[in-house]
């Protein structure tokens, strides 16, 4: 790096100097704290981006976000040129950067990162970061600490793309550096037009009345809830009702959004008695998760429809269009990929479709990386986060096999299936989980179907379950495998797990450090609730006692 550049970057980084006693770690959520201590954090963050652009020769993304977390939160992420998130190689990097205690030290590990690596840092490569925020009110000015970060590279360009949910600045990145428009109108277009398409290729049997085309959404106070006004003006033959829009007196995820209905398991604010009978869905604060439910008649409770009934609604409805094709001839291979907190019923359901399902380490990056060996992979979380990957050899077949059906099967239910597939590809978000493309593929099934909230809630019956954190001294202790159902340290707590859940017919149990805070998830199923509870807190209890003694020694 050329000493003129250093300089100005030193001068740049003197100007955010980090909050004394804290550390930062890069997951799966980015870096995400109180927003009063992240401007440091978020400038970092900025240099990330404009280095990853540099060295991929590509347009990447910031986002200043802290989806389902209180408003007093915000966070920062980074998304890599796919439109996914930032490579794990470069997480320790962000880690390091983030945690640089003056100027001198974060210059000399981006200097060593730069050789590493060979960053065309200041060698005459443009580097472009599209930066977004959704609507919290400490967005605007960690916005401009991340444009500082990126103008501190040399030649690095900074574009604000506006306030935005999450999925839609991934959609951007991905369309820009695929060489498509990426505008928030262009994204627009391409969710309504496909969303069009598939509502032209209902059997011409089917007709919606009134009750079947309204939905209710919960927009969680947030960016998302704006977004989907925006985007109902534009679909045609589905009325979308949207509450907690964010314009009003609510606070955002404060009893409301996915993540309050998922957890909770309760009707959130703005919504009541009255709504019983109508289907309603339920955004988070960034719109990157999506949950349906149903409000009961003589309950404060609702009947929960989660990520595992949507991966497993999507799944039914791309495997029929697919049996049409006759995929099977063509080698074509279709994936499910879940985690461990995906309910045992909803993995049973699968595999009784005949559907491969793996299951992956928590977290978003890792299900992505998996689902996309397929050549079709549907991937979801219980808490909504999910979306389907078509790979370029699938969307070549299916081009080839509407063209082929065309011109001798014009109009027949195999060549309707190539093109609802089409669509399909079209109107979910690559890129990422996408609430507002996923209600909209959702709400499109479901009219193909004609099935109720009620009706596709009835797919399978869940299993009770439980979860219970366990605050520790030190979470690391645990180290697990078999993608995060086994215990490997301490010794000795994987079978004292094993031993409890044989005490309870149809029990399963796992543990896991957190990744964002000091504790130790626990996770239970048995066939009652009671025996579910049970089971969690036996659990939890031998967790405590084998992590004091690994303290202790």
């Amino acid at each position: 790096m050329a000493g003129d550049q250093q300089s100005a970057l030193f001068q740049f980084a003197s100007s955010f100097p980090p909050p004394p006693g804290v550390k930062f770690s890069y997951g799966t959520a980015g870096f995400r704290a109180d927003a009063s201590i992240l401007t440091s954090t978020v400038f970092r963050a900025g240099i990330l981006a404009a280095l990853r652009s540099a060295k991929t020769r590509s347009v990447t993304g910031l986002m200043i976000t802290a989806s389902h977390n209180q408003v007093s939160d915000n966070g920062v992420k980074i998304a890599d040129p796919s439109g996914g998130m930032m490579t794990q190689e470069w997480e320790p990097f962000a880690d390091a950067i983030a945690n640089a205690s003056d100027p001198d030290e974060l210059l000399k590990l981006i200097n060593q990162f730069v050789i590493e690596k060979d960053i065309p840092f200041g060698r005459g490569q443009p580097a472009e970061v599209l930066l977004g925020r959704d609507t919290r009110p400490s967005g605007e000015a960690l916005l401009e600490a991340a444009k500082q970060g990126v103008n501190a590279v040399g030649g690095a360009i900074a574009i604000d793309m506006g306030i935005l949910t999450t999925p839609q600045l991934h959609w951007m990145v991905r369309c820009r550096n695929k060489g498509f428009k990426a505008s928030e109108s262009d994204y627009f277009a391409q969710l309504s037009n496909a969303f069009g398409c598939l509502m032209d290729l209902r059997p011409k049997k089917i007709k919606t009345d009134a009750t079947d085309s309204k939905v209710i959404v919960d927009g969680a106070n947030g960016v998302g809830g704006k977004k989907l006004a925006e985007l109902e003006k534009r679909v045609k033959g589905l009325v979308i009702e949207v509450r907690n829009s964010g314009k009003g007196e609510g606070i955002l995820n404060e009893g409301v959004g996915a993540d309050y209905v998922q957890k909770e398991k309760l009707i959130p604010d703005g919504f009541g008695k009255s709504d019983a009978g109508t289907r309603c869905a339920s955004l988070d604060g960034d719109a990157d998760r999506l949950v349906y439910f149903r409000v009961l008649k003589n309950s404060e409770k609702v009947d929960l429809v989660d990520g595992d009934k949507i991966l497993s609604l999507f799944a039914l409805f791309i495997k029929e269009q697919m049996n049409l094709l006759g995929e099977k001839k063509e080698g074509i291979k279709l994936g499910i990929v879940q985690t461990a907190y995906a309910n045992g019923a909803s993995t049973d359901f699968l595999k009784q479709m005949g559907l491969e399902v793996v299951l992956t380490p928590t977290g978003v990056k890792y299900l992505h990386e998996k689902a996309a060996e397929y050549d079709l992979g549907i991937y979801f979380e219980a808490n909504g986060h999910g979306t389907i990957l078509f790979s370029e050899k699938l969307l070549s077949w299916l081009e080839t096999r509407n063209a082929e059906l065309s011109s001798t099967f014009a109009g027949s239910d195999t060549q309707k299936a190539a093109l609802r597939l089409l669509a399909v590809s079209k109107l979910i978000n690559q890129a990422v989980g996408d609430a507002l493309s996923g209600l909209l593929l959702v709400e499109a099934i479901l009219l193909y179907m004609r099935w109720s909230t009620e009706r596709w809630s009835e797919l399978y019956q869940d299993l009770p379950s439980r979860q219970i954190k366990v605050s520790v001294v030190d979470r690391t202790i645990i180290t697990t495998t078999n993608a995060e159902t086994v215990v490997v340290t301490p010794s000795g707590l994987q079978e004292a797990i094993n031993s409890e859940v044989a005490k309870h017919v149809g029990g399963r149990s796992f543990v896991r450090p957190s990744g964002t805070e000091n504790v130790v998830r626990v996770y239970a199923e048995a066939s009652t609730q009671a025996a579910a509870d049970c089971l969690a807190q036996s659990v939890a209890q031998h967790v405590k006692h084998f992590l004091t003694l690994a303290t202790s020694n």
